[in-house]
């Protein structure tokens, strides 16, 4: 008996003061947007990869319809304000084979309805790693089919700390 009144008083203690333990966004949020993601790195084209990364894994969660911004409830803007692939590791002719894709982030996702910013994020770092492997002279098409793949582990990555922060 005393544990389900420990448990019931939790329960309500929980709920009087707002707080929600199944991380759900605002009742009135049901759509997205994601406007093109300013670039500030050197790297040519890495916000057109990553925008469109988010919008796919945005698609693919199936929490939320992304739709142009005028349309949508919510917006996450993103700028990429660093870029930087390392080599990890080598083979006997020292080729590259392992890579670490680093993307550092400043992200803001707004509520349009209410006009107010849900969760702001500064110098967010994401990683993911990949291997490249064949012969040197197709190296560089094997990194951007896996830079492709790095940027949607990335994507899924923020997609889950925009949705799970509620």
């Amino acid at each position: 008996m005393r544990p389900r009144l420990l448990a019931l008083g939790l329960a309500l203690l929980l709920a009087g003061c707002g707080y929600s333990a199944r991380g759900t966004l605002p009742d009135h949020i049901r759509t997205v947007a994601v406007p093109v993601f300013t670039n500030r790195t050197a790297e040519p084209a890495v916000e057109n990869l990553l925008t469109r990364a988010v919008v796919e894994a945005f698609s693919t969660s199936g929490r939320l319809r992304v739709v142009r911004p005028e349309e949508a409830d919510a917006v996450l803007e993103g700028e990429v304000i660093g870029y930087e692939v390392q080599a990890l590791a080598f083979d006997a002719q020292a080729n590259v084979r392992r890579y670490r894709l680093v993307v550092t982030l400043n992200l803001r996702f707004r509520d349009t309805r209410r006009n107010e910013v849900l969760f702001e994020e500064s110098r967010l770092q994401e990683r993911a790693d990949f291997r490249v492997v064949g012969a040197a002279s197709q190296t560089i098409g094997r990194e951007e089919s896996a830079l492709g793949a790095a940027a949607v582990d990335i994507a899924r990555a923020i997609v889950s700390l925009a949705l799970e922060r509620f």
